[in-house]
């Protein structure tokens, strides 16, 4: 089991939503020093007192993910408590759940800034610190979207993760000479407080469930899985993956 311990590593996770709480908290119970950083530092707080209660170290830190200067501050102020990062998880993200036709063009941007570019710079940013100090793991939250589209809407949403799934792969092939692996998990509608609400909408639940082979979609815990995975050696030989959490949906579209 010892390809599976992670115990003792340095963690940034961007994003305290449901997913990234979750994925945060994940590496927390194996024993990750674990940063919570999100644009509302009272959820970045709440994040992180869940992570020392598992007896691991932890931060609260704000950052605007659209502004390089923001993520620059998180790196410095993650490295004066943490020696290093070893895993990186973008799980920053938004959408407005609107058709084409109704989509203003300044959400659209809102979108791809948040979703596309803010991943980006974080890849940069953490990644340069990442290959000063002989690699490390970043892992992306992309979406089935990122592959297909969807008759509910979601444009702007499907764009910004079919560019983060390019995007995954580029940084994978540029970076692997650095140590630093790169791969994205991909899920479909994953239950949490941001999604309750759609998933409430029974004729909307019931074409989801038909829709995915296994009958149900996701639970948090399905996601924090494969995201462990991606952050421990039993990858190592892994990157550039775009690896779908979705109960057989894209397996059977």
């Amino acid at each position: 089991m010892s390809v599976f311990d992670i115990a003792g590593k340095h963690a940034v996770v961007v994003g305290m939503g449901g997913l990234g709480r979750a994925i945060a908290v994940g590496l927390a119970d194996h024993g990750v020093n674990v940063a919570a950083a999100d644009m509302d530092v009272a959820r970045a707080t709440a994040a992180a007192q869940e992570i020392a209660a598992r007896g691991v170290g932890s931060l609260a830190l704000a950052v605007d993910v659209t502004r390089e200067e923001s993520v620059r501050g998180l790196a410095h102020d993650v490295l004066e408590t943490f020696s290093r990062v070893d895993i990186l998880v973008n799980a920053a993200g938004i959408t407005f759940r609107k058709r084409a036709e109704d989509i203003r063009v300044e959400e659209w941007r809102r979108v791809i800034d948040v979703n596309t570019t803010g991943s980006f710079i974080c890849c940069q940013v953490f990644g340069a610190e990442m290959a000063r100090r002989g690699g490390g793991s970043i892992i992306n939250l992309s979406s089935v979207r990122g592959r297909y589209g969807a008759t509910f809407g979601q444009t702007e949403y499907s764009a910004s993760k079919g560019a983060v799934d390019s995007m995954t792969r580029s940084l994978a092939a540029q970076w692997a000479e650095l140590g630093i692996r790169v791969n994205a998990v991909a899920p479909t509608f994953v239950e949490t407080d941001l999604t309750r609400a759609v998933l409430a909408d029974e004729r909307f639940a019931a074409g989801l469930r038909e829709s995915i082979p296994m009958g149900r979609w996701a639970e948090t815990a399905d996601v924090v899985g494969p995201v462990l995975f991606f952050a421990s050696p039993a990858s190592g030989f892994v990157t550039g993956q775009i690896l779908y959490v979705d109960g057989g949906l894209t397996a059977n579209t």
